[in-house]
């Protein structure tokens, strides 16, 4: 993940609508506002004319969403430090969110038992159709996790194992539609990125009821996922490994063997969990 101290990003052009500022569009004025609760956040607070030289909206503008956003919780101001910090109400998205998402404690201790018998980073990841969310990992200094890789971790579906593993559940043309605003990009030499290509390669998944990714996330790394599924069949989840290309040499099956195992195990937890919620 990037460093919580590095630089700001450069200023974001999230433009405005007709007549100046009263005027936005409302995709534009959620943009901004959006902008000003990121950066405040990113900061640990900041002044008003701070948030404009970051994000690049004009300071009347900055002062005006920061204030509605005071208003409904999300942000609160520091009068004697002249500047702006996240409100209160956001804990309570984060904990519904958390709630949402939550990982018993049984399922916690499968993937750290994956971690411990692969000796490969271990991950559990959340799926709602194609979109997947990370929400625990077992790693340690002697097999890290993917920098990216940590709670929220939800982006490029085309170059990772979770990714591939969803959108091997939709229908060609249902692949089409999520993936024409999604846009697979190269991240390597072997992302996958031309459509009858990645067609193929999920037609492939679906098939063997696993998701390979070689080196097209990161370069020199292999990782593999398998599905979680519901009692209908629906994919709820997956359970994934990474490591070093050549740690799978004379290993992939067992490697496979115990993502499939470690799978049915939380399938199970979670269908339990679910009858006597």
């Amino acid at each position: 993940m990037p460093d919580k101290h590095q630089s700001s990003p450069a200023p974001v052009d999230l433009g405005s609508g007709p007549g100046g500022d009263e005027g936005e569009a409302r995709p534009s004025l959620i943009h901004r506002a959006v902008a000003v609760l990121e950066h405040v956040a990113e900061a640990g607070g900041a002044s008003a004319r701070d948030i404009a030289e970051t994000t690049g909206i004009p300071l009347p503008s900055v002062y005006r969403i920061a204030q509605e956003l005071v208003q409904v919780g999300y942000l609160i101001h520091l009068r004697e430090e002249k500047r702006f910090a996240l409100g209160y109400k956001l804990h309570t998205l984060g904990a519904r969110l958390h709630e949402d998402l939550g990982v018993p404690r049984e399922l916690k201790q499968e993937i750290a038992r994956l971690h411990t018998d692969t000796r490969m980073a271990a991950y559990l990841a959340i799926h709602r159709g194609a979109d997947f969310v990370v929400v625990f990992v077992a790693d340690s200094p002697a097999c890290p996790r993917l920098e990216p890789m940590e709670f929220g971790f939800h982006e490029t579906p085309h170059a990772t194992a979770f990714g591939k593993l969803g959108l091997s559940e939709y229908s060609p043309e249902q692949r089409r539609s999520y993936l024409e605003p999604h846009q697979p990009h190269r991240l390597t030499p072997s992302t996958i990125t031309d459509p009858a290509e990645l067609e193929s390669a999920l037609a492939q998944i679906a098939a063997d009821g696993i998701a390979w990714e070689h080196e097209e996330f990161q370069v020199g790394t292999t990782c593999a996922a398998v599905p979680i599924r519901a009692d209908d069949g629906l994919l709820i989840g997956s359970v994934a490994v990474s490591a070093p290309v050549h740690w799978y040499a004379g290993q992939q099956r067992h490697v496979e063997h115990r993502l499939r195992a470690t799978a049915s195990r939380a399938g199970r937890i979670y269908r339990l969990g679910n009858r006597h919620a």
